[in-house]
């Protein structure tokens, strides 16, 4: 009876994993920088993948990757169609600070505003940068924290590898 249990709790657990790796992206009321509001449920990319990433104006990691991927982006969306949703969980006291560093540093990334970090709470995000890669369906198909020089290498592989490409 013990190995029986065991083993419905190994079960039990892959199945949490499988469903957790296909969940689909929760419903959060964001504003864009123009202040027009969007639901994050709705996020899509014409049935390609796309890669969301939480970021902060003060987050020095954060500010190092996304600028990482802004040399290498438009050779990515042309290879694969893929795009990249920059969400800032600035709180709202600090969102004003927003605009003016994706204008000054050039990112062609839709961005959105999560003052009061509602998605980031939904999507589990405890710290940023914290970026998901999202599958043509609109589910996770995988998620990393933290960031290190080089690893948004790892980001065009699995997107690669998710449009077939």
């Amino acid at each position: 009876m013990k190995l029986f249990s065991r083993i419905l709790f190994i079960v039990a657990l892959a199945l949490s994993c499988a469903t957790t790796a296909s969940a689909q992206l929760p419903s959060a009321q964001l504003k864009d920088l123009t202040g027009k509001p969007v639901d994050t449920a709705t996020l899509s990319n014409d049935g390609k993948p796309f890669v969301i990433s939480f970021f902060a104006t003060w987050c020095k990691p954060c500010l190092r990757e996304l600028k990482a991927i802004r040399e290498v982006y438009p050779d990515w969306q042309d290879e694969t169609g893929m795009k990249l949703i920059a969400i800032s969980i600035d709180e709202a006291q600090n969102t004003a600070k927003v605009k003016p560093l994706v204008d000054a540093e050039g990112f062609e990334y839709e961005v959105l505003l999560d003052p009061n970090s509602d998605f980031a709470r939904a999507m589990g995000v405890q710290n940023v940068p914290h970026v998901f890669i999202i599958d043509g369906q609109g589910r996770i198909a995988e998620q990393k924290m933290g960031y290190t020089d080089g690893s948004e290498a790892h980001l065009i592989e699995k997107i690669r590898e998710l449009s077939g490409k």
